[in-house]
């Protein structure tokens, strides 16, 4: 009834619409449907890139871990320096190799170019010395970026170990320790 005493019949307003052409079962549908298709993403994702950081032995990692150390006291205790330059343009490394000031007797050196993340860019060559204490060989083109760059005896009783930011460095010392 109105203020009048009459009788109001209110129009309810009625939809016709069929419920598949309104807005709100599509956006609650949307919501849940959202989370399966990237949940499928994710899985895809994870099936198809490798993961080049995982190793399945820790352990023996571990143990070995011991033994590089050494070898890096080792290469202190010996004096040993090495002046790294990198000549991109012809694809050359050379190596001055000093142990305590002067030219060390080695006659080949293992060289490994490590990419921090991407096994698959690493790089191994061996050097051998074209007189004492100098030691050259080629290296491929390498991506832009930080590289550990790894310097061993062949008897890998020692190692020389930096980081070099490449190809934008083009040389390098290793073994120095302020």
């Amino acid at each position: 009834m109105d203020f009048t005493g009459t009788p109001h019949f209110s129009r309810r307003r009625t939809d016709t619409r069929p419920w598949y052409r309104q807005f709100w079962p599509w956006f609650l549908i949307a919501v849940p449907a959202s989370a399966v298709v990237m949940g499928i993403v994710t899985a895809v994702l994870a099936v198809r890139s490798a993961d080049g950081l995982v190793v399945d032995d820790y352990y023996k990692q571990g143990l070995a871990i011991n033994r590089t150390l050494a070898r890096d006291k080792k290469a202190r205790a010996l004096g040993m320096t090495a002046i790294v330059r990198f000549a991109f343009d012809s694809s050359q490394i050379d190596i001055q190799l000093a142990q305590a000031g002067e030219p060390a007797m080695e006659t080949a050196l293992e060289l490994q170019l490590l990419h921090p993340t991407i096994d698959d860019r690493d790089y191994t060559t061996r050097l051998v010395a074209s007189e004492p204490g100098t030691f050259s060989g080629k290296i491929p083109d390498l991506a832009t970026g930080e590289w550990y760059v790894l310097i061993e005896s062949e008897a890998r009783s020692w190692r020389l170990f930096g980081r070099a930011s490449l190809p934008g460095q083009s040389t390098m010392t290793l073994g120095v320790h302020r």
